[in-house]
């Protein structure tokens, strides 16, 4: 259980991340260690694909397009439950402090520590426990990602319902469910696209 949750954390952190010429050449590897558990590389399957037969530069530029321009597909947890507030810089201080407790120096090259293939990595190199413990805490934020992706029809949806899938519980079955999930009241359309309304946070030791 142990080596499919790290090798599935690992494929997805990879997956999710920029699509430079490593990232590329690991492939191979990616479909190796998902192939030791049945049915997992489905998930993966149509991005490894992708990675492979589609010209770097093209699918770089997807990448940027999709991920890094725009707040539709946000791959930094708390952007979706605590938006550009104040309340964030508090909450990415909570994910330094996890990866201070760990033995090995977690280097963030750059990025915010809540950075889901950072995230992810960190579960499957340093400490699973810990990392999924994160994952488990910004559950919601995952499933928002992972409505976001569906709604555009982008395959990386599959390997957020990968990463939902090895954590406790089933994921809800529409958006709704998913801002309950987080604590929210009624949902507005702006969920997912732009940062939340302070007014809809909830409040801290309520």
């Amino acid at each position: 259980m142990t080596r499919r949750l790290q090798v599935v954390y690992l494929a997805a952190a990879w997956c999710l991340s920029y699509p430079d010429e490593e990232l590329i050449g690991r492939v191979p590897l990616m479909r190796a260690a998902l192939a030791e558990f049945p049915g997992t590389v489905a998930d993966f399957q149509e991005v490894l694909d992708r990675l492979e037969s589609t010209p770097p530069m093209e699918i770089q530029a997807h990448y940027v397009r999709e991920f890094d321009l725009g707040r539709r597909h946000a791959l930094h947890l708390s952007y979706w439950t605590d938006g550009d507030t104040r309340r964030r810089g508090e909450v990415l201080g909570a994910f330094k402090q996890a990866y201070r407790q760990s033995d090995i120096l977690v280097d963030t090259h750059g990025e915010l520590p809540d950075y889901l293939p950072m995230v992810l990595e960190y579960a499957a190199l340093v400490d699973l426990a810990a990392g999924r413990d994160l994952l488990i805490r910004y559950r919601a934020s995952l499933e928002m990602l992972r409505f976001g992706l569906l709604r555009d029809e982008l395959p990386h949806a599959c390997i957020l319902q990968a990463i939902c899938a090895t954590l406790p519980g089933k994921s809800p079955a529409d958006e709704q469910a998913v801002m309950r999930m987080a604590g929210y009241g009624p949902p507005t359309e702006a969920v997912g696209l732009d940062p939340y309304d302070p007014r809809l946070l909830p409040v801290k030791g309520a």
